[in-house]
Parts: structure tokens; C-alpha cells; sequence
């Protein structure tokens, strides 16, 4: 796990009671908590009981924790153990207390780091995307969505000419690489595939 420096701020100005920390950090790491629940295939209301579990279980451990950087492990650690509780709780086991395979996601540290990693540069993404001119977030928010709009559409509603969409897209992908939010994750290689694009 890396030691961001951010994550160790978020974790002491909420353990101090900082709302907008707190608010910061349930941004940042509710999608993971949600992916690992539908990993092991709850439905949407175990899914949320999981969520508040383990966001009750931060509020009563935030000021305990002895490594503020572990934060993101600790979540996806307690998470894998909330939804395996659940999963035992509604009988999804054999006789001897075993998950079967369709239900029980493989639980390694290379699975929980590769959560934590998925949150942080989607943390990393959000914020870069945040601070990009509006310009840019309508247009590639436009370009993004499902389904995508036609160039036709973007050019009448941003009032552009179809031929600028793609040198501005372009110059929009570009500030967005070189943001200092998604700097460590571009220079270390692991997010720049997710950006070439």
C-alpha cells in the first residue's frame, strides 16, 4: 500500500472531526466498499447494511487507527469480513461452513491491494476531473456517457464546430494526464493505459 499523503490528512482532520474530511473519505472509498460487496454477489439491501457497517465500524476505529496510510486496506479487509458475516447469516454455505466458489471471491492481498489501488486512482480521477475548466468536463463528461451523444449533439448543445470536438477532447484528456492529482499514478505507469484512450 502506498503512503499518500493525502489519505494520511483525511484520515487525522476526520479523526478530529472534520465533516468534509469524513465526507471526503466516504467519496473516495464507497466505490470500492460497493465493489467488493457485489463480489460476493449480496443484493442491494445487504449491500448497503454492508456500507453502513463498515462506515459505523471508521467512525468507532478513525481515532485507533495506528497507521492513517493503511486506511484503504482496512476498509477492503473489513468489508471481505462484513460480507462474508452476511453471506453466512442468509445460509450460503455447504455443511462445513465453506462458501461455494460462485459466492466466494478470492480474498489474497493482491485482490484487496488492487481494490485499494482501483479507489485511490479513481479518487485520483474525480479530483483531476474537478479541476478541469467546465469547458472540458462538459465535453468529456458528454463524450462519456451512456450511451455516448453524437458529435452533432455535443457541437449544438457546447455550441462548438463538429471539427473542434476532437482536438478539444484532446487538449481536455491531456490537462486531465497532467493534473497533479493523477501525477503519481501517470508517472508510476499503472493508470496511464486508463487515459490513453
Amino acid at each position: 500500500m502506498r503512503d499518500d499523503p493525502a489519505v494520511i490528512a483525511l484520515v487525522a482532520r476526520a479523526a478530529d472531526g472534520d465533516q468534509d474530511a469524513w465526507n471526503e473519505l466516504v467519496e473516495r472509498y464507497a466505490p470500492m466498499v460497493w465493489s467488493i460487496c457485489t463480489r460476493f454477489q449480496l443484493s442491494r439491501s445487504d449491500i448497503e447494511d454492508v456500507g453502513q457497517t463498515v462506515w459505523l465500524r471508521l467512525v468507532e476505529q478513525l481515532g485507533n487507527l495506528r497507521e492513517p496510510a493503511a486506511l484503504p486496506g482496512w476498509l477492503a479487509t473489513t468489508t471481505q469480513r462484513e460480507c462474508l458475516r452476511v453471506v453466512r447469516a442468509h445460509g450460503k454455505h455447504d455443511q462445513r461452513g465453506e462458501l461455494p466458489d460462485e459466492v466466494a471471491p478470492p480474498t489474497d492481498s493482491a485482490m484487496v491491494e488492487q481494490q485499494v489501488l482501483t479507489a485511490e486512482r479513481n479518487a485520483a480521477l474525480r479530483s483531476a476531473f474537478a479541476m478541469l475548466p467546465l469547458r472540458c468536463r462538459q465535453l468529456l463528461s458528454m463524450l462519456i456517457s451512456e450511451p455516448p451523444h453524437s458529435y452533432q449533439e455535443i457541437s449544438r448543445v457546447l455550441e462548438i464546430p463538429i471539427g473542434s470536438i476532437g482536438p478539444q477532447r484532446a487538449r481536455c484528456l491531456q490537462r486531465l494526464r497532467s493534473s497533479d492529482s493523477l501525477a503519481d499514478f501517470i508517472n508510476g505507469g499503472s493508470a496511464d493505459n486508463h487515459f490513453r484512450r
